[in-house]
């Protein structure tokens, strides 16, 4: 679980000299004319505008990092501004612009001293202004609405996708699996997320997806104790009390539809929060721990034709890890990293059963496999939920031949190259999830 550093804040507030109109039309021209800049490519003419202390922390060179390299790879491709606003800050102005990206919207800030020149350029996590909806290209089922949520370390940047009409919509929120995901669970070409949340609004369902803390915070979250709780079950129940709260959405009628990791902690996620309408658990393990990756790792090798001395190399850290691991004590636990994450966060899944707390709840449960997944096993995750609630009315369960473990097509055998092809999760798959909600009476647990 390495935690991918986010945007560094480029920030200087120092001070300038004379120019000509009102200190807020100033600071706003200047804005302008640093973005307009910013689109031609332009650098340093960008840099023009800067005070000397600005211009020296922030060359043009550093400049082109951020708004050619870090801003894409983070948000995807700029698109559109917004209208800027002017106001009234410390010694000076600060004109933020609303920025439209690929994957959503930052505000970039210019601060200015009352004679307009420019001592700071940040960009920062942002919304859309009010009333500014956005239909993705191509798709005329749904419009799609910035929403963040609240988490300890700041917020999470979101996607509310609404479908066309006034509802009220049932809505799902959609867990990612581990790792520092974005709110499409965005890997190689492929983001599927985003096929499920635009295949629930063609059937007339409504969904929240987000970015995770790990993705967004992953500065603050370094080298920090935290636990699976800090990644993933935390913000899942802000963003579900976030989500009912919605225009437009069905309260009574509020879904978690939890991939790989999100399918593990969504027992506990409905645990916490009574009012969840149902679970939909993609790829569900069983058990989460060291072991779960060793047993990953020598498939690998097979897939790989490793020789014996490759595959014992690829096992030896984590094997050194799990056993370190099982020695620790909860109440100290040891320092370091233990197969890229903290002590702290594998022993908060020790004693933690899906399944059990699964069967304690009273929500309906919609279990899906793919049989091609080589991650979350037919045999050794999907088997425990089926002999659990085989015999089980409230829970359903469904295996899809030949699907990967992101419900797209597997290569045979299955590996990591399978999710490096362009595909789209599987259409029955999402027809299966939309049947399985419109088919449960409302308040039906409640």
């Amino acid at each position: 679980m390495k935690a991918r550093a986010w945007l560094a804040v480029v920030s200087m507030i120092v001070s300038g000299h004379t120019a000509v109109g009102s200190p807020q039309d100033a600071c706003r021209a200047r804005a302008a004319e640093i973005l307009a800049a910013l689109k031609k490519s332009d650098y340093a003419a960008a840099t023009t505008h800067f005070d000397a202390r600005l211009r020296a922390g922030l060359s043009a060179a550093k400049l082109e990092q951020v708004w050619h390299d870090l801003l894409p790879a983070q948000f995807g491709a700029f698109d559109h501004a917004a209208d800027a606003t002017a106001r009234d800050h410390d010694a000076g102005i600060l004109v933020e612009t609303p920025l439209k990206f690929a994957n959503g919207w930052l505000n970039m800030r210019v601060a200015c001293d009352e004679d307009g020149e420019v001592g700071g350029l940040f960009f920062a996590p942002g919304s859309a202004p009010e009333n500014a909806p956005a239909t993705p290209a191509g798709d005329p089922n749904l419009t799609e609405h910035p929403l963040a949520v609240d988490s300890p370390s700041g917020p999470l940047p979101g996607t509310l996708a609404l479908p066309l009409g006034d509802g009220p919509f049932p809505a799902v929120l959609l867990v990612a699996g581990s790792g520092p995901n974005d709110r499409d669970e965005t890997i190689g070409p492929n983001k599927p997320f985003a096929d499920v949340a635009r295949g629930l609004a063609a059937a007339g369902i409504a969904s929240f997806r987000y970015d995770k803390r790990t993705r967004v915070h992953a500065a603050q979250m370094a080298g920090v104790p935290i636990t699976v709780d800090d990644e993933v079950t935390d913000d899942a129940v802000a963003a579900l009390l976030l989500l009912a709260r919605q225009p437009h959405i069905d309260s009574a009628r509020v879904f978690v539809l939890g991939h790989s990791l999100g399918a593990y902690m969504a027992p506990r996620i409905a645990q916490r929060d009574a009012h969840v309408a149902g679970l939909i658990l993609l790829a569900a393990p069983a058990e989460f721990d060291l072991d779960v990756v060793l047993r990953q790792t020598r498939y690998l090798a097979g897939v790989q034709h490793a020789t014996p001395e490759q595959a014992e190399a690829a096992l030896t850290p984590i094997i050194a890890a799990r056993n370190a691991i099982a020695k620790a004590d909860p109440k100290h636990p040891p320092a370091g990293e233990f197969f890229h994450a903290p002590a702290s966060y594998w022993l908060s899944v020790r004693g933690y059963d899906p399944i059990a707390v699964a069967r304690a709840l009273p929500q309906p449960v919609f279990v899906l496999q793919g049989r091609g997944d080589y991650q979350v096993t037919p045999a050794d995750d999907f088997a425990k939920w089926q002999s659990a609630f085989a015999q089980s009315t409230r829970v359903s369960l469904k295996e899809y031949p030949g699907l990967s473990h992101l419900f797209m097509p597997a290569g045979d055998p299955p590996s990591p190259a399978d999710y490096a092809k362009p595909g789209h999760v599987d259409a029955g798959v999402i027809a299966d999830i939309a049947r399985w909600i419109a088919a449960l009476p409302r308040g039906s647990v409640h």
